[in-house]
C-alpha cells in the first residue's frame, strides 16, 4: 500500500510533537507560571492555565501542571498571561549626530528603557534608518539591545535624517532598499517605510516598488500634503493588499485627509480598504491620535488591525507613554481583552510576516507577558490634551524574553530575603 508524500509529512509532524511531549515531560521544568488567565490570539486560548518554560522555549501550556519539576514557580493567579507584545512601529535609532533627527538623533529612543516595563519584548523599527545607515543602527543599537528590533527601512537611503532630506526622490531607491533587505538583512528587515513627503505619490511608488523586489509589505505615513492627497487613491490604486496605513486615527484637516468626516461619520470607502487587506496601524505618537477619530470610528465598527505607539522622545511623556497605556485606551472604547492583546501580538507578527513571533505554542521562544488590570477612575489624553475617562487600565507585573525575566514590577518572581537567608 502506497503512502502519500501528505500523509508522511502528517505522520512525522504527530511523532515530532510526542517526542516534543515526552521530552517535556521528562525535563525539569525552568519556570512555571501558575494560576494565570491565558490570552493566546493565535491559539485560541482565553482560559485559567499554567505555562511552562524549559530552555527559553514554552514546553506546555495546560491546566494544573505540577510544580514538582519546576525549579522556580511564580504565582501569577488573577493576572493575564498572553505572548510577549510586538509595537510594530517605534523609533529606537538613538544616537547624537548634531541637528539629526529620528535617524541617529535625540529623538529616538533606546528600546531596553521603554519595552519590557509594558510587556513589550519585539519592536518594529519604522523607517528610521535607510540603506546607507542601516549597518550603523545595526551596530550601535540592535545588537547590543535586549529587546529583539526589527526594522522598516526608509525608502529614503539616510532614513529620517531630516524633512528635507526626506523629499529627496534621487535618495529613494527601490533597487538598493531591496538588496538590502532580500540579500544582506532578510531576518532584521521586515518592511519598508515610506514618509514625510510633501510632493504627490512618488515616494509611496517608490516604496511599493521595493517591497514588490523584496515580498515585503510596505508602511506609509501620508500626512504631509497640502492640499491632502487622496487617501481612498492611496488605498485602491498605490497600495497592495497587505501594505500598511500608519495614524490611523491622526486629525490634521489641512494636511491629511481623515478616516472620519467632520460630521463624525467613518468614511465608506475606509471599510472597503480594510476588506481588501490594507492595515490600519494605530502608530499613536505625539502627534497622530484624536479621540474625535477614534471614538466615532470605534462605535461605528471600524477597529484598528494593529495597536501601536510610535515611540519616540516626544511621545513618550504625552498622551501615549507606552503601548499598555494605549491598549488601555481601547480596553475603554470598548474593545476586548483578547482583541486588544491579538492587535498587539499575532496580527503585527502576520503583518511583517514573523510567524514565529506573538504566540505561546509549545516550541516557541518564551517571550511572555503577564498584566494585571486595574479598576478605578482613570483619564486618557489624546495628542490634542483632550481626555477619555474610563474605568480599566493594564498594568505590566512581568515580562520575559527569551525564558529569562526582564521586568518584574512587584517582585513577584522573586523570593523573600529572609527565606534565602534562611538557606544559607
Amino acid at each position: 500500500m502506497k503512502i502519500s508524500a501528505r500523509k508522511i509529512g502528517i505522520l512525522l509532524c504527530i511523532l515530532s510533537i510526542e517526542v516534543i511531549a515526552l521530552v517535556s515531560d521528562a525535563q525539569e521544568i525552568d519556570l512555571l507560571l501558575k494560576g494565570g488567565h491565558v490570552i493566546d490570539p493565535k491559539n485560541k486560548i482565553n482560559s485559567k492555565l499554567d505555562v511552562a518554560i524549559i530552555n527559553g522555549k514554552i514546553s506546555q501550556v495546560a491546566a494544573n501542571i505540577a510544580t514538582t519539576k519546576a525549579k522556580s514557580v511564580i504565582d501569577v493567579t488573577g493576572l493575564y498571561v498572553t505572548p510577549g507584545l510586538i509595537d510594530m512601529h517605534v523609533h529606537a535609532f538613538q544616537g547624537n549626530v548634531p541637528d539629526a533627527y529620528i535617524a541617529n538623533g535625540f529623538t529616538s529612543l533606546p528600546p531596553d528603557g521603554f519595552t519590557f516595563r509594558a510587556g513589550v519584548t519585539t519592536v518594529v523599527d519604522a523607517g528610521s534608518s535607510g540603506w546607507r545607515n542601516f549597518t550603523d543602527f545595526k551596530k550601535q543599537t540592535i545588537d547590543r539591545s535586549q529587546t529583539r528590533i526589527l526594522v522598516l527601512l526608509n525608502i529614503v537611503g539616510t532614513g529620517m535624517s531630516s524633512r528635507f532630506e526626506e523629499q529627496d526622490v534621487s535618495d529613494m531607491n527601490p533597487v538598493q532598499t531591496a538588496h538590502m533587505i532580500k540579500k544582506l538583512f532578510p531576518e532584521t528587515i521586515v518592511g519598508i517605510k515610506a514618509a514625510h513627503y510633501w510632493g504627490d505619490f512618488t515616494q509611496v511608488d517608490r516604496a511599493v516598488e521595493a517591497g514588490n523586489l523584496a515580498n515585503v509589505p510596505v508602511m506609509v505615513d501620508f500626512g504631509e500634503h497640502s492640499p491632502p492627497l487622496s487617501i481612498e487613491d492611496l488605498f485602491f490604486k498605490h497600495l497592495r493588499p497587505g501594505d500598511i496605513f500608519t495614524h490611523t486615527f491622526s486629525y490634521g484637516p489641512n494636511v491629511r485627509e481623515t478616516v472620519v468626516d467632520e460630521n463624525g461619520k467613518v468614511k465608506p470607502f475606509i471599510f472597503e480598504a480594510q476588506k481588501r487587506g490594507i492595515i490600519f496601524d494605530v502608530g499613536h505618537g505625539g502627534g497622530a491620535f484624536s479621540w474625535r477619530q477614534a471614538v466615532p470610528a470605534m462605535q461605528q465598527g471600524f477597529q484598528p488591525n494593529v495597536i501601536s505607539t510610535d515611540l519616540h522622545t516626544d511621545s513618550m511623556n504625552g498622551g501615549m507613554k507606552d503601548l499598555a497605556n494605549v491598549m488601555s485606551k481601547f480596553l475603554c472604547m470598548g474593545m476586548s481583552l483578547p482583541e486588544v492583546i491579538l492587535r498587539t501580538s499575532w496580527n503585527p507578527a502576520n503583518v511583517i510576516k514573523r510567524p514565529d513571533l506573538g504566540h505561546l505554542s509549545v516550541g516557541s521562544n518564551a517571550d511572555v507577558a503577564v498584566f494585571t488590570i486595574r479598576n478605578g477612575d482613570f483619564g486618557f489624553l489624546d495628542i490634542r490634551k483632550t481626555k477619555l475617562k474610563g474605568t480599566q487600565k493594564l498594568e505590566a507585573e512581568l515580562t520575559i524574553k527569551e525564558g529569562k525575566v526582564v521586568w518584574d514590577l512587584n517582585a513577584i518572581s522573586a523570593p523573600l530575603w529572609e527565606t534565602e537567608l534562611q538557606k544559607k
